[in-house]
C-alpha cells in the first residue's frame, strides 16, 4: 500500500510546533552558546587511552617492541590535540563565559597544561590497572588466564574508564569524567563516580548492576560482586532546601581493606564503615558501621513448598496438548 502523500504535508507545521518549545523548554536545549564537549570525540578519547593502556589487546595487530613506541607517540599526540580542544569547551561553559567562540586562547592555555597533566598520569595508571587484572585472575577460578581478563570481563572495563577519569576529576575538569564512566555504565552496567576513591587490586566480579558513589572510600583487595550499591543514605540540604552537591559532603560509605561484599547487598551512608577483613553476604542491607573481622549475613530463609491442586491440573492439560 503506497503512503499518503498528504500526510507528510503536516510535518512543517510539527516542525515548527517543535520549534516553539525550544524557547518555552529552555532547560533541555543548548542553543546560541559556544559548544559543548562533543560526545563522538570524548569516547574516541577513550578508545585511544585503552589502546595506550592495553597494547596489542585491541585495535592495532602486529605490535612488539619494536614499534610500539611509534605507535604510543602517535596516540599520545593526538590525544594531546583530543583532549585540550575538548577540556577547553569543557572549561569555558563551566566559566559561564558568553563572549566569541573564537577567543579560546585563554581556555586552551588551561586545558593544555591539564592535558599534559593528565597523560603524565598514565603510567601510574597503567601500574594501578595490572594489577586490578592479577586481582580478577587471582579472585575468580573461572579465569584461566590475564588475557581473558583483559578481553572479556566487564568489571576490568568499567574500572578502566574509572581509573582514567578519575585523574580528569583530580584535575578539576568538568563533563568530561562523568561522560566517560556514564559511558562504561551504559556498556557494562557498572556506575561508578569518577569521584569515589578507589585503592590498589579492585575486583568486581560479574558486575551487573554494581553502583559506587561519589565520595566512596574503597581500600585495597576490595572484592565486590554483581547488584551491589555502596550509595547514600539521605541527602543534606542547605539554609534555602536544596540539595548539597559535589564531594564536600561525605555520602557514601568507606570500604576499608580486603573486604569482600557478596551480590545484591547494599551499603549506605558517608558515617558508614566496613572494617578491614570482613565479609558482607548477599542480599545485607548496612547503615551502620561493622568492626574488623566481622561477617554480616541475613539469618537462612524458610522456604514454604506446597502441593498445589490446581497447578498440577494444569501441568497434565498442557502435556496432554503437548
Amino acid at each position: 500500500m503506497a503512503s499518503d502523500v498528504r500526510l507528510k504535508e503536516l510535518l512543517p507545521d510539527l516542525t515548527e510546533r517543535i520549534v516553539e518549545t525550544y524557547a518555552a523548554v529552555g532547560t533541555i536545549n543548548h542553543l546560541g552558546h559556544c559548544p559543548l564537549p562533543n560526545y563522538e570525540a570524548v569516547i574516541a578519547v577513550a578508545e585511544d587511552l585503552k589502546e595506550i593502556i592495553y597494547p596489542g589487546y585491541r585495535r592495532r595487530e602486529g605490535l612488539h617492541i619494536g614499534n610500539v613506541t611509534y605507535h604510543v607517540g602517535d596516540l599520545i599526540d593526538g590525544l594531546h590535540d583530543k583532549l585540550t580542544k575538548q577540556i577547553a569547551r569543557a572549561l569555558r561553559h563551566e566559566a559561564g563565559d558568553t563572549s566569541s567562540c573564537e577567543e579560546q586562547a585563554d581556555y586552551e592555555a588551561l586545558a593544555q597544561a591539564k592535558a599534559i597533566a593528565f597523560l603524565n598520569k598514565l603510567p601510574d595508571v597503567r601500574r594501578a590497572l595490572a594489577l586490578d587484572v592479577q586481582a580478577a585472575f587471582d579472585g575468580d577460578p573461572a579465569v584461566q588466564n590475564v588475557d581473558e581478563v583483559i578481553f572479556c570481563y566487564p568489571g576490568l572495563e568499567a574500572v578502566t574508564i574509572y581509573r582514567l577519569a578519575h585523574e580528569l576529576y583530580q584535575l578539576e575538569i568538568p563533563f568530561i569524567p562523568r561522560m566517560l564512566t556514564e559511558w562504561a555504565h551504559s556498556r557494562t552496567g557498572i556506575d561508578i563516580h569518577p569521584g569515589a576513591t578507589i585503592g590498589s587490586h579492585f575486583f568486581i566480579d560479574h558486575g551487573t548492576g554494581v553502583v559506587v558513589g561519589q565520595t566512596c572510600h574503597i581500600g585495597n583487595h576490595v572484592k565486590i560482586y554483581q547488584g551491589v550499591t555502596l550509595g547514600a543514605l539521605s541527602f543534606e540540604l542547605d539554609e534555602e532546601g536544596q540539595l548539597l552537591r559535589g564531594d564536600g559532603v561525605k555520602r557514601h560509605p568507606t570500604i576499608e581493606d580486603r573486604v569482600v561484599i557478596y551480590a545484591s547487598a547494599t551499603v549506605l551512608g558517608g558515617l558508614t564503615v566496613i572494617g578491614h577483613d570482613s565479609v558482607v553476604g548477599s542480599s545485607v542491607w548496612l547503615t551502620k558501621s561493622v568492626d574488623p573481622h566481622t561477617i554480616v549475613r541475613l539469618e537462612k530463609p524458610r522456604l514454604n513448598m506446597r502441593s498445589d491442586p490446581a497447578v498440577e491440573d494444569m501441568a497434565a492439560e498442557m502435556n496432554y496438548q503437548i
